[in-house]
């Protein structure tokens, strides 16, 4: 028999006919695969044409009764990745993965451009010789299923996981794209990824920061798994790409997701040299903070409360440290951040404005890394070692601040008496047991300690663990368990002269159970569905006297239980070329549970003391009352163009959790209560559109979106109300509606020398408390500006780099004044003086801005040095802008006086050192 590399053509002579061959009897049992070509070869008088290295070198079995040749190569070949085609003149050929075209396709001459395309991306054959062509273009050939001439399947779905062959870690947002065709994908958090791919070759090139790219031949003809084993570059790019992510824009369905990664962020100039992914986050249009220094995050025009943070999807609740200056999340061990403002996956639940998904980067299983920083205010160390090489490995990361011995090291007493300290310690445990089971543990707690006076202490803290095992069942099934708890916790201890010294105390927890699994249907459809349970445990409030000579009486409010479950399931359905369409459904339900007392009032009255009916109990896990309802989560994508693109979306949410707060920042002092009979669970719908356009290869992504949310049962305040230890809490809150808008424009450069982005964001935020009863209504139930309206808001960050190791960088802010309430006149009642307020929220306090700037430099590039080194020249607030932070009001000789506040009213210059080994 002859063994040759045949050159494949693009097309047989038309006189060339398929046959089923001659029939034969053929019985073989264990025999060499070859060898069985070779008896068919004499049995049948046909000549087969081959690449020896193509034949599987294994033993087959087979038994054939007066079959015809076409149908014993059918059986023969149906586990191989080989084809067959009979020709004319006894000449068998085999061919891998594609068919021989025997005819034109009707109509091929003068047909379409689309139809040619059709034909090009279906009927893909080789035509070339394999062996030869291969070592021409130096790339790796992968090939997957083979070529049906039965069937009308198209494009095909390949997937896998893309690792780091030194440490074993995942690498996130690695493009993938597609040589000479406008397909591409990134990988997520985990490193997976799926491409849909035309029948036939393509040509995969991947790239991503510190990662050497691959170029790999992928012959495509079922969906299968490509894994990527990557090596690292050390040696960085004349100037800052930022491309791992380079179609996203243009190309998936969801709305209002923004993707941040912590070396990207690196040489952004913050406040005393912390690096901060969340401070980064609120440069871009859509997300803000009611002010410097402030806790909490404000995403279109929704309440602090309403942002879901998870932290290896564990709930973290107070995310800041020191009033939110600094972040609680150690840059070092954060791998990267997905905010979704706008399409909320079906799969997240319990909050009505964003979640932001926060993933701890895996630890390197290879060899023993770390990472560490000093800076002015706070050290960082984070240390990575593997357990067992190759499969398991250890990250810790430790973060702490000196604030404490630098105040009492000043010469100033009222310094020397104050207290300002803060640490946060995160460990992460992931092991690839197999090539199907990976695990993952995350251990997080931090703490926070302060006194701003001599006679009180104010301390809270974090904590949560994470467990989640990853399965994958086959190439079409994959799946995951989680489990979670989160706990969160503030405590005032108050030690004065008199006899009222106290110790205060609060607390929240929660678990939840959580599966989760994905089906890659085909090509057409990705299906995401699971369920998922959260048990929470609320200890509203306790105070107890401090020391024997205290006068304080204890109070002990009643712990709250609730619980919250879930099933979600989605579909990713490209229904064309043009059109994706991401559709979800989302059910949840909310169980408040005894024991406890609920105060019943009357249902034409206001509520309060004078209108309770009765006071009913229930026993421990009895039933107080149940809530819940469907949750639609539904986006679109259509191609205008190549790298134009249009979007829609539409979500309705639930949040069954509030916080009670008369502050207009985020306070650690802030406390979460439960729905229950008399406060009802938070609703909110939006919609969503939006062009995305890329320009000069992805060089330049610019996104222009709009959206309109509206929401009921929005938890807010009576004047003067008393929420801190409170039994009747619902007698001092009240539910009302809101609305937001907005339009948001966002340009980023990705690649050259200068790059950053440029955001701006209009959006108005709107609460109204309207009631029949005047009580339970403020500024006449009219619409009112939340404390959060901001309408203009301009970010830009930029950085630009003079060679690979020097660069400079820039920050500026713009925000309009947030909304006040101001003191407009006095009055006397019954011989007392009291002060008359302007409508809530009428007044606005000055406009922000800021200008920060700062210098880094990388230490040499070298790859064989113990360790590299990047130093940050920064200055805060350069313009010493005297941004305020609040107003209030002082009665002063008989006059009242208004006066401002500000965090950092000066310019504030930084050096930080960092170095990774």
């Amino acid at each position: 028999m002859r063994k040759i590399a045949f050159v494949l053509f693009w097309f047989i002579s038309s006189a060339a006919q398929a046959q089923e061959g001659p029939v034969l009897s053929l019985s073989y049992e264990n025999t060499p695969f070859v060898e069985v070509l070779s008896e068919l070869e004499r049995l049948s008088g046909y000549r087969f044409y081959f690449v020896e290295d193509w034949i599987p070198k294994r033993s087959v079995s087979g038994n054939f009764e007066s079959q015809d040749l076409g149908t014993i190569l059918d059986a023969l070949l149906e586990d191989t990745l080989l084809n067959f085609h009979l020709m004319d003149g006894k000449r068998a050929i085999l061919t891998q993965n594609a068919i021989i075209v025997a005819a034109l396709p009707e109509a091929f001459f003068g047909q379409s451009d689309a139809d040619s395309r059709e034909v090009e991306s279906t009927a893909n054959p080789l035509f070339y010789a394999e062996a030869a062509n291969e070592a021409e273009q130096e790339v790796a050939t992968v090939r997957i299923g083979k070529q049906d001439r039965n069937s009308e399947q198209r494009r095909f779905t390949l997937k896998g996981i893309a690792r780091n062959a030194e440490n074993g870690q995942a690498v996130s947002e690695m493009a993938i794209v597609v040589q000479g065709k406008n397909i591409g994908t990134a990988t997520n958090a985990e490193g997976y990824y799926e491409l849909e791919l035309p029948a036939g070759v393509n040509i995969l090139e991947t790239s991503a920061l510190g990662i050497q790219g691959q170029r790999k031949k992928v012959i495509i003809y079922n969906d299968g798994t490509l894994d990527f084993d990557l090596q690292e570059s050390i040696e960085v790019l004349d100037e800052v790409v930022v491309q791992g992510n380079q179609n996203r824009n243009v190309e998936q369905a969801a709305t209002g997701v923004t993707l941040l990664e912590v070396e990207k962020i690196k040489t952004i100039p913050l406040v005393l040299g912390e690096r901060d992914i969340l401070k980064a986050a609120v440069t871009l249009p859509g997300i803000s903070t009611t002010g410097e220094g402030s806790s909490g995050y404000n995403v279109r025009g929704g309440r602090t409360d309403q942002n879901l943070i998870l932290l290896d999807n564990a709930v973290i609740y107070n995310p800041t440290h020191f009033f939110g200056i600094f972040s609680a999340l150690n840059p070092f061990t954060t791998g990267d951040v997905n905010i979704y403002k706008g399409s909320i996956p079906a799969e997240y639940g319990g909050r009505l404005s964003s979640v932001f998904d926060i993933g701890t980067k895996d630890a390197n299983v290879e060899k023993f890394a770390g990472e560490a920083s000093i800076g002015p205010v706070t050290s960082n160390l984070t240390l990575e070692t593997p357990i067992v090489k190759d499969k398991a490995a250890i990250l810790v990361g430790g973060r702490a601040t000196y604030s404490d011995w630098i105040l009492k090291s000043l010469d100033e007493p009222e310094l020397n008496k104050s207290k300002a300290s803060f640490y946060d310690v995160v460990a992460k445990y992931n092991h690839t047991i197999d090539e199907n089971n990976e695990l993952r543990a995350t251990g997080y707690f931090s703490r926070d300690e302060f006194s701003i006076t001599s006679d009180s202490v104010f301390d809270y803290s974090n904590r949560l663990l994470s467990l989640k095992w990853d399965h994958r069942f086959n190439d079409k099934n994959t799946g995951g368990v989680l489990l979670s708890n989160s706990e969160y916790r503030f405590n005032i201890q108050y030690d004065g002269d008199s006899n009222d010294d106290f110790d205060l105390g609060y607390r929240i927890n929660e678990t939840e159970l959580k599966l989760k699994m994905k089906y890659l249907a085909n090509s057409a459809h990705t299906l995401d569905y699971g369920i998922s349970g959260k048990y929470y445990g609320v200890e509203p409030g306790s105070i107890r006297p401090k020391g024997d000579a205290s006068e304080v009486t204890s109070l002990f409010i009643p712990e709250e239980q609730g619980l919250e479950a879930a099933a979600f399931l989605s579909d990713s359905w490209r229904l064309n070329d043009k059109l994706l369409i991401d559709a979800g459904l989302r059910y949840s339900a909310f169980l408040a549970l005894g024991a406890g007392s609920q105060r019943i009032y009357e249902e034409d009255g206001p509520k309060n003391n004078g209108t309770l009916v009765e006071t009913r109990e229930y026993t421990n896990n009895e039933v107080i009352e149940t809530y819940g309802g469907p949750e639609v989560r539904v986006s679109a994508r259509y191609f205008l163009g190549e790298d134009l693109s249009v979007k829609a979306s539409y979500n309705n949410t639930f949040q069954y959790i509030h916080t009670l707060s008369n502050n207009t920042t985020a306070s650690p002092t802030d406390t979460w209560k439960l729905s229950d009979l008399n406060i009802r669970p938070q609703e909110a719908r939006q919609l969503a559109l939006g062009l995305y356009k890329n320009l000069d290869g992805n060089t330049y992504e610019i996104s222009l979106e709009g959206y309109y949310k509206r929401s009921k049962n929005i938890l807010d305040y009576k004047v003067g109300a008393q929420l801190l230890l409170n039994e009747q809490i619902e007698t001092e809150v009240l539910q009302g509606d809101g609305k937001a808008y907005g339009v948001e424009f966002l340009v980023k450069k990705n690649e050259g020398r200068l790059n950053g982005w440029l955001g701006y964001a209009y959006s108005r935020s709107f609460v109204r408390l309207d009631s029949e009863f005047p009580e339970e209504r403020v500024n006449n139930g009219a619409y009112f500006p939340s404390n959060f309206d901001k309408p203009h808001d301009v970010s830009l960050v930029a950085n630009y780099k003079f060679t690979r190791r020097f660069s400079v960088s820039a920050n500026f802010v713009y925000q309009t004044g947030r909304p006040v309430t101001y003191p407009i006149g006095s009055y006397e009642f019954n011989n007392a003086e009291y002060v008359f307020y302007s409508d809530r929220n009428k007044f606005r306090i000055p406009d922000y801005y800021r200008l920060d700037l700062s210098f880094n430099m990388e230490g040499n590039h070298k790859i064989k040095k113990f360790a590299h080194s990047f130093w940050n020249f920064s200055i805060y607030n350069v313009l010493g802008r005297n941004n305020p932070y609040s107003v209030f009001f002082v009665t002063k000789d008989g006059e009242l006086q208004a006066y401002k506040s500000s965090i950092f009213a000066i310019p504030v210059p930084t050096i930080t050192y960092n170095f990774r080994f």
